[in-house]
């Protein structure tokens, strides 16, 4: 099991729990999402508890983060989105942490898993639909419609139009999910290779020099991707979000 690379994103239950005959057991993962809660809120809660003119590194960090996400929301959106920033803020946080508390041995990667990407993917849609509607009425729904089509080839485009919007949470999961399983699994296999070699002996040891590095490389790559993939996954939320500020095509 210890050179198994799939056994890492297994779920385990650690308090059973069965209701109706459902399942709602409290498992490894929702342990590490209440964990990565908790750590996220209580740096930004530590880091802002004494705030001063001159700010410290921690603070720095916090207001950092703030700015960027800010920025970020008003360049897609315009200062109108900025009423998402709750939303866009809290994912990149929640994705970011996660990502790097599954950087430590034995921990579990909840990013890791579709189901929890997908319903971070559904919550952004879901927003950009609701919002949409309230806002715009029936009249949303011309994002479907891009002005200046032939009527012959409209249907076509608007089908093509419906299809990319419904693929959007696929693919906003999909992208997250992938990648960090595909570079733990990477990861664990290279690991698995020096553990392997360095037990036959001097030249075992020496074999394992190569794969050794390519850990502590890929390693570093991880701690890049998994801020990466937070900034990619806030970056086109905000983009989706402009949907729901501004309905045209």
């Amino acid at each position: 099991m210890a050179n198994d690379p799939l056994h890492q994103f297994q779920i385990s239950r650690i308090v059973p729990i069965e209701i109706g005959g459902l399942d709602f057991s409290f498992t490894n993962s929702s342990l590490f999402m209440v964990a990565t809660v908790a750590v996220t809120t209580g740096f930004l809660y530590w880091s802002t508890r004494n705030r001063g003119l001159v700010p410290n590194r921690s603070q720095s960090v916090s207001e950092l983060s703030y700015e960027f996400i800010a920025k970020m929301l008003r360049d897609a959106t315009g200062s109108a989105g900025m009423q998402f920033f709750p939303l866009v803020f809290s994912l990149f946080s929640f994705i970011l942490v996660a990502n790097l508390i599954g950087m430590f041995p034995y921990f579990f990667t909840v990013t890791s898993h579709i189901i929890v990407t997908f319903a971070l993917a559904i919550l952004v849609i879901g927003t950009v639909v609701y919002f949409g509607i309230k806002k715009n009425g029936t009249g949303w729904f011309g994002i479907f419609v891009p002005s200046g089509v032939p009527g012959v080839i409209l249907p076509f485009v608007v089908l093509i139009e419906i299809i990319s919007f419904l693929s959007r949470p696929i693919s906003l999961s999909v992208r997250l999910f992938a990648n960090m399983l595909a570079g733990h699994i990477t990861l664990k296999v290279f690991a698995g290779f020096v553990v392997s070699l360095s037990s036959l002996g001097a030249f075992g040891v020496l074999g394992s020099i190569l794969p050794l590095v390519m850990t502590v490389a890929i390693t570093a790559l991880e701690f890049l991707v998994a801020f990466l993939q937070a900034y990619v996954f806030a970056v086109l939320t905000c983009m989706y979000l402009n949907d729901a500020v501004h309905a045209h095509h």
